[in-house]
């Protein structure tokens, strides 16, 4: 196992924008035995960044470390790392044996080690009943499955995943999930995963390393990621439905007072919003304009002790079968509400929701930074 360091990277594509970088200096560790995730909207940079890992792209600037050793001019195939991409890239006149020994016989790797890796590696994946077959004569996810044997078998220090699932359907998707999961586990190899699916990021990573516009906006565990978002961006990011965001202002020249001390003791200020006000953390931080982030579980359709109150109107029900998501519209603006599929909100009900005081999270308004 190695661990990845990307250095400063930057990538400026030729006759583009020189104030919009594709990556600009990315300086990252992937501690060896992780399998991190690469995740944000299209353009965001991640998948030049793992291209720069696997030496399909030149870097403008930076250097590339596995373990120890700058691979930063080193040719891909003599990185040490095993890509599987979202094209499946089979051989398609080679049997599904064929393609997953490629790799070794370009080795020459002895015939006997040929014959076990790869029979274990289609064990393992449940593919050693089409070892026989073309590719043609697979489904998507089989044939996904061999592409992903294909890197198992080799052992690499790196695996690099690039948006590996894309092409399945959803329960298929589920299904290799798990699969990336308990390979990962077993393997403990150094992993790379790109995709802008926040379901996968979540599911899959030991850290997740957010991008946005070809710059870094947070590096930490799903829970962190999706608990404490450093910047509004993150925290609209993950989650489904999104999270609501409600623009408010705290009086800069009232003190803290004790009536408005939380559940943990530490004083509290009151924000205003249109049609609500709440109290909030007391802190240096927080500015006079503020955006209050709660996500749609933190709003609750019945009167609570410590919540908040603003009335809206509901203008489209969603069923999800155990749950409901409300879409409303207030005074503050637009709010998802995620509530149990007994709720009798109906389209067109006015009604009055309770925000969880304690689960709102605060953002600046100018920089979006998480106060």
């Amino acid at each position: 196992m190695s661990d990845v360091k990307l250095l400063g990277v930057s990538k400026r594509y030729e006759g583009a924008d020189p104030e919009r970088p594709a990556l600009d200096h990315l300086d990252l560790t992937i501690p060896s035995g992780e399998l991190v995730v690469l995740v944000g909207p299209s353009g965001c940079g991640k998948s030049t960044t793992l291209r720069i890992i696997a030496g399909l792209e030149e870097a403008t600037t930076g250097t590339v470390l596995i373990g120890e050793r700058d691979v930063t001019e080193v040719p891909p195939a003599q990185r040490d790392i095993a890509m599987v991409f979202q094209s499946y890239a089979l051989y398609p006149h080679m049997t599904v044996f064929d393609n997953l020994a490629f790799a070794l016989r370009m080795q020459k790797m002895p015939r006997a080690e040929i014959e076990g890796r790869v029979k274990r590696a289609a064990e393992a994946l449940g593919i050693d009943r089409f070892l026989n077959r073309k590719p043609k004569a697979l489904s998507g996810g089989q044939r996904q499955r061999v592409a992903i044997g294909r890197a198992v078998v080799r052992d690499p220090k790196v695996f690099l995943f690039d948006e590996p699932l894309s092409n399945l359907d959803a329960k298929l998707r589920g299904e290799m999930r798990k699969e990336i999961a308990r390979i990962h586990q077993r393997s403990q190899t150094t992993s790379v995963y790109v995709t802008h699916d926040q379901v996968e990021a979540m599911t899959l990573a030991d850290r997740i390393v957010v991008l946005k516009d070809g710059v870094l906006q947070q590096v930490g565990s799903p829970l962190d990621v999706y608990q404490r978002p450093a910047n509004r961006f993150v925290a609209g990011f993950f989650g489904t439905p999104a999270m609501n965001f409600l623009p408010a202002r705290v009086d800069a020249s009232a003190k803290p007072e004790a009536a408005y001390r939380g559940s943990s003791g530490s004083h509290r200020v009151t924000a205003t919003g249109q049609g609500f006000s709440l109290s909030v953390p007391a802190s240096d931080k927080v500015s006079t304009d503020i955006v209050l982030g709660i996500r749609p579980e933190a709003i609750s359709l019945a009167a609570t002790d410590d919540g908040a109150r603003i009335s809206a109107n509901v203008e489209l029900r969603e069923v999800l079968g155990a749950e409901v998501l409300l879409h409303m519209r207030s005074e503050a603006g637009p709010l998802t509400v995620r509530t149990d599929a007994h709720a009798d909100a109906r389209e067109g009900d006015n009604l009055t929701v309770w925000l969880d005081q304690q689960a709102v999270h605060l953002f600046d308004a100018k920089t979006e930074v998480r106060l």
